[in-house]
């Protein structure tokens, strides 16, 4: 199954990521090695927002990581959600669904 996490940006983050970037960065890419972690970011102007997409069998492995990120436990993230994202189109999608 697909999940989006999406984080709420604090107003400064931007100023404050720096001091936390690279705990970040290795969360991520360790996620990322795992096969966990498809694709993430943040939204340009205004950066209030990331998106991280990530394959798992449970939302369980997409809470935990965000419970572990840095910018979580320093408060540059507000809020996160975490959704599972039905997929239907594209190479990765996992109820793959073409027209008749």
């Amino acid at each position: 199954m697909h999940y989006l996490l999406m984080y709420d940006l604090a107003p400064d983050y931007l100023e404050r990521r720096g001091e936390f970037r690279d705990a970040h960065l290795k969360l991520a890419w360790e996620a990322q090695e795992r096969g966990e972690l498809i694709l993430a970011g943040a939204v340009a102007e205004p950066a209030d927002k990331a998106v991280l997409v990530f394959q798992a069998d449970s939302a369980e492995t997409v809470q935990l990581f965000a419970a572990k990120d840095p910018y979580v436990t320093h408060g540059l993230v507000r809020a996160f959600h975490v959704r599972q994202w039905n997929t239907v189109v594209g190479d990765l999608a996992t109820n793959p669904v073409r027209p008749d």
